[in-house]
């Protein structure tokens, strides 16, 4: 995959969940990069913001979205001091990110119904030999559903090839 590139997972479900909102609804780039899924929620009509801990990244991103019409609503945090807004967004996007201690914070941030969809490294792509290794940016298998106990899992999966990835869509009640 090229990374800057949106992910095949998120360009298959945004779309998919775009049609359970009414008109604008907000959603969440956490980690935000450059904006290459920032880009694609906004296409989907979402109301969209990201975040991300590098400032030159998050100009890159809101540049990226600005430049095919659109808007991005940005700011530079370290999540790690931060927290996010209760019951803010709709939707809230993670790829290839992991921070553990986020995952009250995201359930929270999350709106009744909203949803979450989630794609990170699992301990397997150590086997892989390339992306990250440390323990603590990689999910133990069933982390991941284990994670979002309490959410209806709209679908979940875990992939060995050709990355070892994690995925959720998940509902919150």
């Amino acid at each position: 995959m090229i990374l800057d590139q949106p992910s095949l997972f998120v360009l298959e479900w945004v779309p998919r969940i775009a049609a359970r909102f009414e008109p604008t609804p907000s959603a969440l780039d956490l980690a935000v990069g450059r904006g290459r899924h920032a880009l694609v929620l906004a296409r989907y009509g979402f109301r969209t913001f990201g975040v991300d801990v590098n400032l030159e990244a998050v100009r890159e991103a809101v540049m990226r979205v600005d430049a095919h019409g659109l808007r991005l609503h940005a700011w530079c945090a370290d999540l790690a001091m931060s927290e996010l807004p209760h019951e803010r967004f709709d939707v809230i996007l993670v790829t290839r990110y992991l921070q553990r201690d986020l995952f009250e914070s995201i359930r929270q941030a999350l709106k009744p119904e909203g949803i979450v969809l989630y794609e990170t490294f699992t301990v397997h792509q150590r086997q892989i030999g390339m992306g990250p290794a440390s323990p603590h940016h990689l999910l133990e298998s069933g982390e991941l559903e284990r994670r979002f106990a309490g959410f209806d899992v709209l679908f979940h999966e875990e992939v060995m090839s050709p990355e070892a990835l994690a995925r959720i869509v998940a509902k919150k009640r």
